[in-house]
């Protein structure tokens, strides 16, 4: 993949190139097209990576031959809708146009991506996010945009690539907490690293939860923390542990400095036996500024299983069988095993023209959603069953 300046560099030739040409859609659209992707993204085997005049067989009202896509890219799932320079994108109903040729193509073939386009702007709409208006990227304005293409050549969504950078960093983060607590055992042995590991989850939830806004403040766990001397963060984490894990109704009416925090369900900080070493000054530093200073509300929820299994003990982790799975490969499974369907069928309803059906027909498919139940056999972590979530 080019740099970000070699890539804008090449996006400025580009738009030099085609503001002087007449923009034809049958003359000059493939032209077009293949100067795109060979000259600013380095697509060598343009041949093969796109596919001009697709055949589609979907039977459009009045017309039950055979459909031409314009362009379409199988490998990243993008669909193009060609258009001369004098048409209008939203006029013309080259979105639309576009939607029509999906059910005539293979399903493994159907756009995450449609991209419409007269020679002077593209006009990008994100098929997971349906009835969401496009993205609009004028052509004089592409160097500086040439980024939000990207998807063109790259399979992995925007989306992937966020939550990767995310928990890449998330992971350095919680790293280093775990080292740096784990000195703090003494002899530790299988126990202590299986209590190591609940507490660098339960830190860890906290510290989502103070930044998604699930606590009194968007510092409540920050100012906790550092409300204590480091010979005091011990018996003050312990009280926050078991203070989460009682309603509020039952807690010490008196005790103030755990008030902004709400009962947490589901056993997370049920376990009061598990081991806690003291807290230095480092460790507070790093909780509250280090680790407070990111942004934990954007982090896949994957992290959590990811936490789980780095911590475990390689002996147990070979008798187990357990391993990480990333989001990517997750989707890899359960996207061609229910999930595309499921989309689909929530597009479908989504271009119901009657409001009252499409309104009956969304409550219908909530209920649906609602219902189903889902099986992973060789569950470690859980990580299948959190994506799917």
């Amino acid at each position: 993949m080019k740099a970000y300046k070699e890539l804008q560099k090449d996006a400025k030739a580009f738009v030099k190139r085609w503001t002087r040409h007449q923009g034809y859609e049958k003359g000059e659209g493939q032209k077009f097209w293949i100067d795109f992707l060979h000259h600013v993204f380095g697509v060598d085997d343009y041949s093969e990576f796109i596919l001009f005049e697709a055949q589609s067989k979907a039977q459009i009202i009045g017309d039950n031959a055979t459909n031409y896509i314009d362009g379409l890219i199988p490998s990243t799932h993008v669909m193009i809708e060609q258009k001369s320079s004098n048409k209008d994108l939203l006029k013309s109903e080259a979105f639309e146009q576009a939607c029509d040729y999906i059910p005539g193509i293979p399903r493994e073939q159907h756009p995450k991506w449609i991209v419409t386009c007269n020679f002077k702007e593209f006009h990008i709409y994100n098929m997971e996010q349906p009835g969401k208006e496009p993205e609009k990227i004028l052509l004089k304005e592409l160097p500086k945009n040439i980024s939000r293409l990207q998807f063109l050549v790259d399979s992995r969504s925007d989306k992937v690539r966020r939550e990767e950078e995310v928990n890449l960093k998330a992971g350095e983060l919680i790293g280093e907490l775990y080292r740096t607590l784990l000195a703090q055992y003494r002899d530790p042995d299988e126990n202590s690293l299986l209590s190591l590991n609940i507490l660098c989850v339960r830190i860890v939830f906290c510290l989502y939860a103070e930044d998604a806004g699930l606590f009194g403040t968007k510092t409540a766990f920050d100012d906790y923390i550092k409300s204590f001397r480091p010979e005091n963060a011990r018996d003050g984490i312990i009280k926050l542990f078991k203070a989460l894990d009682t309603k509020p109704s039952d807690r010490d009416k008196y005790d103030e400095k755990t008030s902004a925090f709400p009962d947490v369900n589901g056993g997370l900080f049920a376990d009061e036996n598990i081991e806690i070493p003291q807290f230095t000054e480092e460790i507070i530093s790093l909780i509250a500024d280090k680790c407070g200073d990111f942004d934990w509300s954007s982090i896949s929820p994957v992290i959590f299983g990811a936490l789980f299994e780095s911590t475990l003990n390689p002996q147990t982790q070979r008798e187990g069988g357990m391993h990480y799975t990333s989001v990517e490969n997750i989707h890899k499974v359960i996207d061609p095993l229910f999930l595309d369907d499921l989309k689909a069928e929530f597009q479908s309803i989504c271009k119901i023209r009657s409001v009252n059906d499409r309104n009956k027909n969304l409550w219908q498919f909530q209920q649906k959603m609602g219902s189903l139940k889902f099986l992973d056999p060789a569950c470690g972590s859980g990580n299948f069953l959190t994506e799917t979530y």
